[in-house]
């Protein structure tokens, strides 16, 4: 509301400040992180499933069964989580290259770059008498000015500092969470043909409990989603399982 005279204005503004402190939405900004999460516990819950199975389907003792997943959710922990830390990584240094980019135009060619801001929210309905104060206090405001150029022009978002190291942990630990689950029969039933029909039970739960989880979390069909991870990681570990058996035989 544009008011100007006296204190309309000030006043106006303590009503914005009051109402956005009454106004609290519900939105769900931790996106990234579940991302590695789901990442991390779906592959920790379908590689070593498939690996054990497998194994199993190769008449392997539990024991063996065990020893080899453990081997494979350890090198699966530092393969997913060098992974997630190198790809955070990649999006910090083209963040940054991107806006030492921005600002030596916005150093070299400022009447350009305040066209492109003129482009930008005239795609957003404003007029020039509605955009023209926008961009001249943008222009008086160079810090705003890069932000909004990196934001709107490029629709980058700066990442936070610590977030790759963030992401590597977050994959790693949700990989050995998942990992440790198929492999838990393994460590108390000695035949791994009975490991093995305990594990199927205990992973499809899981798989099942997992995937309603994730499609709450991400927006989708919880019903749906749990469906979807299930039949993915029972795809996996039956297709292991029969290519042991066709190998052995």
């Amino acid at each position: 509301m544009a008011l100007n005279r006296g204190n309309t204005f000030v006043q106006d503004e303590e009503q914005q400040r009051l109402l956005l402190e009454e106004h609290t939405e519900k939105h769900f900004t931790a996106g990234v992180v579940v991302r590695d999460i789901i990442i991390g516990v779906s592959d920790g819950l379908t590689v070593p499933f498939a690996l054990a199975a497998g194994l199993s389907g190769a008449n392997a003792s539990s024991a063996l069964v065990l020893t080899a997943g453990l081997a494979e959710v350890a090198a699966g922990a530092i393969s997913m989580g060098l992974g997630g830390y190198l790809a955070a990584k990649s999006e910090a240094d083209h963040y940054n290259r991107e806006l030492q980019r921005e600002q030596e135009e916005i150093d070299t060619v400022p009447d350009a770059e305040a066209a492109e801001i003129a482009d930008i929210l005239s795609q957003y309905g404003l007029g020039p008498a509605e955009y023209g104060p926008v961009v001249t206090t943008l222009r008086n405001n160079p810090k705003a000015w890069l932000e909004f150029m990196m934001k709107f022009e490029l629709g980058l978002e700066k990442p936070e500092p610590r977030r790759a190291l963030v992401s590597a942990a977050t994959i790693a630990l949700s990989y050995v969470v998942g990992g440790l689950v198929p492999l838990l029969p393994y460590m108390f039933v000695p035949r791994a043909e009975r490991a093995m029909a305990v594990s199927v039970a205990v992973t499809l739960a899981a798989l099942l409990f997992f995937g309603f989880v994730k499609g709450r979390f991400t927006g989708d069909r919880p019903f749906l989603s749990a469906v979807q991870t299930t039949v993915v990681g029972a795809l996996a570990s039956a297709a292991a399982y029969a290519m042991a058996r066709a190998v052995q035989a």
